[in-house]
């Protein structure tokens, strides 16, 4: 057997093997072709408070800044490794310092994306003592539930790629975590950006989960406590941007409270806008 023929029947691998460590089966079948820039996998801090304890490492971050390019190279590589990219701003806090706190991607499928999203309007409903729901008008205390599916105007991919080469001139750091699908490394890196908002992770990845049915977004970028998606079927009429925002809300309020002030306002923001951010105070 020549060189050519031992590479063409050498089983798949991972490189640096660190990354092996990241799947739970050791990353068998999977590899991964891309060079990656030097980088660690991260542990969660055992001093930080950890409600679902791990075995493992909760991700892959490389050293420092990397190039465009490098993420839309990692997402195109993604079926065959089995890892998914994510631009990560704050890269010593929380994310080299380990300071999160992964929830296992199982516990996505308990929560339903319009179960939350009524939960969250009726809390805020109830927390009004003098009935005034103006903010969220024209739903008031009614919540107006999901919104339907936009119209895709871009390849989800094609338009992440663009996305993530636009975002990586800010001079970010990348994460690797293995999961089937972007939303879920929310919970797997065990990300903490919403914590004010909301305890649990694993809900707001259903929510993004279900945007990545409904609207075409793919995750590509977060911070200590932002998050960037890419949106190839964003809202384009103001009734539809409305339903959108109503769910947005839903899920950051500070993007809306801290930005325009009401729905219609904040709809008209989002009204065929291919990116999304979001932040929590």
């Amino acid at each position: 057997m020549d060189d050519h023929e031992r590479r063409l029947t050498r089983p798949a691998e991972l490189h640096p093997p660190a990354l092996r460590h990241l799947f739970s089966d050791g990353g068998v079948g999977r590899s991964l072709s891309v060079e990656l820039p030097p980088g660690t996998v991260v542990w969660p801090d055992p001093g930080y408070p950890q409600r679902h304890p791990v075995r493992r490492p909760a991700f892959w971050v490389s050293d420092g800044p990397v190039p465009p390019g490098l993420w839309s190279a990692l997402r195109d590589e993604h079926p065959r490794s089995g890892l998914w990219p994510v631009l990560l701003d704050d890269s010593t806090q929380p994310w080299t310092a380990g300071q999160v706190a992964p929830e296992p991607v199982s516990e996505i499928d308990n929560y339903d994306p319009a179960a939350f999203m009524a939960e969250v309007w009726a809390d805020w409903c109830a927390s009004q003592t003098d009935g005034d729901y103006s903010e969220l008008e024209p739903y008031g205390k009614n919540c107006p539930g999901l919104a339907p599916p936009g119209t895709l105007v871009h390849d989800p991919d094609e338009l992440a790629d663009q996305y993530a080469d636009k975002l990586a001139r800010r001079g970010m750091s990348l994460g690797l975590a293995a999961v089937d699908r972007g939303a879920d490394t929310l919970a797997a890196m065990g990300w903490q950006g919403a914590l004010n908002h909301n305890e649990w992770t694993a809900p707001l990845a259903a929510v993004v989960r279900g945007w990545e049915d409904r609207f075409g977004v793919r995750v590509v970028g977060m911070g200590f406590n932002t998050l960037d998606l890419s949106v190839a079927a964003p809202p384009l009429t103001s009734r539809h941007a409305l339903q959108v925002a109503a769910e947005h809300w839903a899920f950051c309020p500070d993007t809306m409270f801290q930005g325009p002030g009401t729905l219609a306002g904040y709809a008209e923001e989002i009204r065929g806008k291919t990116s999304w951010s979001f932040w929590w105070d």
